[in-house]
């Protein structure tokens, strides 16, 4: 390994030396290679294992690599999403001294694909108004931190799924700012404008691939992240103005923040100058409610949307179950009997299709399915065997999502089925949940 190597890192993976810094990254040998689908970038970027992990490299200019491991290490100390920083790789040189570009190493988010990935033949509509939607918050989420992005697109995005939705990260800090006094009303615009056209030319270029399912209008998807981002900015920043006697108005704004995923952290309150009504304004806004909520009472950390199920269903179990009047006892309850045994009912080999709380969530929309056709209600044992058999055993692993070295994923055909679950093995009392 040359003297010259340089390694930043906030805790150095002993690993890194070991990876075959002296070649160029389009020759790394296929030993240290993880091939995951990945999206569109100026610069190379290649998965690779380290330590039993997987992380991405990308090569770029030791000025530009320092800036963006600066920028990811600001947002996470914010709480944005954003990917995992590793570390920054300098004075790289091959075998003959030639000079070799920097690197960036981050961690590869599990569970998380780029826009193109997520669909196997053609992108409906409906898909990509998620996608869309999902960006828009998370435009909207690094906007409220003071962070203008100045390259906005999906493929500098990475989507999880969230209950239905989709979750985004930004992956690409390459051109961002973040500014301590917050954005002003032009640059927001801007990044808005900058997503809009990004948008409107990926959507374009899978037309042009014969992979955009017919009649989807690129241009009205790309209009999407402009309403959506306005919508959900205004029902977090807008001030709002009350009769003084309509206090309950309050908590009803407090509650529609809530229902977006948001916290209210500080709101100014302002009498009007007749003194009979009042002015309101959230100051400072933030994400992730219902997360909070269930890690709180369960110790689980996953999405938004995913937490928010979670939450209904242990609400429906606790009124279900009427002794438990403590929150967090009967949220012990839920874990303990409920998830927890749904959880290691999954067979190993399935283990890495979803992550456990999709599955929970998926499970639960599997059941309301079943029942709906059945004009009954089906037990959560028999709607967790035929979840297993007819919908989980059918999906690619998302976990770590192995495949050939193209940005095209196939979903491979798979065949057999599960063994129907006993009940005594999921350790659950299914009395309690029919």
């Amino acid at each position: 390994m040359p003297d010259a190597l340089s390694i930043t890192a906030s805790s150095v993976d002993p690993g890194l030396l070991t990876l075959p810094w002296s070649t160029p990254l389009a020759e790394w040998p296929s030993s240290h290679i993880v091939y995951l689908p990945k999206g569109i970038s100026r610069h190379l970027v290649r998965f690779a294992n380290l330590s039993g992990r997987v992380v991405a490299i990308k090569e770029t200019t030791e000025a530009m690599a320092r800036r963006e491991y600066d920028m990811l290490g600001n947002l996470a100390r914010l709480d944005a999403p954003c990917v995992e920083r590793v570390a920054v790789i300098a004075g790289r040189t091959d075998a003959s001294g030639e000079h070799l570009p920097a690197a960036l190493v981050t961690a590869h988010l599990k569970f998380s694909l780029p826009y193109r990935a997520l669909f196997t033949q053609v992108l409906r509509p409906d898909t990509a108004t998620r996608l869309v939607d999902a960006l828009a918050a998370l435009l909207v989420r690094l906007h409220n931190v003071g962070f203008f992005w100045g390259d906005v697109s999906l493929s500098n995005t990475l989507f999880r799924r969230d209950a239905g939705a989709f979750a985004a990260y930004l992956v690409d800090a390459e051109t961002g700012e973040l500014h301590e006094s917050g954005l002003t009303p032009g640059q927001r615009a801007h990044d808005l404008d900058v997503a809009r056209t990004n948008i409107a030319g990926e959507i374009m270029d899978l037309e042009a691939g014969g992979r955009l399912e017919g009649g989807v209008d690129a241009i009205a998807i790309a209009d999407g992240i402009v309403s959506s981002y306005h919508s959900l900015w205004a029902a977090l920043t807008d001030r709002e103005t009350f009769r003084a006697d309509e206090a309950w108005r309050l908590t009803e704004r407090v509650q529609r923040l809530n229902a977006l995923g948001f916290d209210i952290g500080e709101m100014s309150i302002q009498a009007t100058a007749d003194g009979t009504r009042v002015s309101i304004q959230p100051k400072v806004v933030d994400a992730g409610h219902h997360q909070r909520r269930l890690l709180r009472l369960t110790g689980l950390d996953v999405e938004e949307n995913q937490a928010r199920r979670l939450l209904n269903d242990l609400d429906e179990f606790r009124a279900r179950i009427s002794r438990f009047e403590d929150e967090d006892m009967a949220a012990h309850e839920w874990l303990t009997r409920v998830f927890e045994p749904v959880v290691k009912a999954i067979p190993w080999d399935l283990r890495a299709k979803l992550e456990p709380a999709e599955v929970f969530h998926q499970l639960l929309e599997h059941r309301w399915y079943l029942s709906q056709g059945k004009g009954k209600s089906v037990p959560l044992a028999e709607a967790l065997s035929s979840y297993i058999d007819d919908v989980l055993r059918h999906r690619r692993d998302e976990a770590t999502l192995m495949g050939p070295s193209t940005e095209t994923v196939s979903l491979p055909v798979l065949t057999g089925s599960s063994p129907i679950i006993d009940d005594e093995d999921v350790e659950l009392d299914w009395r309690d949940l029919v």
